[in-house]
């Protein structure tokens, strides 16, 4: 939740934001998700082995999705990338039935 904060915060205040700014919250989001995919798809990792195939493509998609908002900024852009961040913690945080 907190990277998707920070990346809501460069979205709301884009225009007052500075590269730095952007690239700092983007940043977060890159070494948040390379120890999501790193921790769920390792050997040591009990997950099965479907589950951690669909994390690491989504890490991909991360990944190159946060390369196209550096080479072409938008702040609409940053909307995929909250709308993942957000629906994963929320999975994280549901309490199995």
């Amino acid at each position: 939740m907190k990277a998707a904060a920070r990346l809501q915060l460069i979205k709301d205040e884009w225009d007052g934001s500075s590269f730095a700014e952007k690239d700092d919250a983007l940043a977060y989001n890159r070494k948040l998700w390379t120890v999501l995919v790193t921790s769920a798809t390792g050997a040591e990792s009990h997950l099965p082995q479907d589950l951690k195939n669909n994390l690491a493509s989504l890490g991909v998609f991360v990944f190159k999705h946060t390369i196209n908002v550096l080479i072409d900024p938008a702040p609409e852009k940053l909307d995929t990338l909250i709308f993942i961040n957000r629906s994963i913690a929320e999975g994280l945080r549901a309490q199995p039935a």
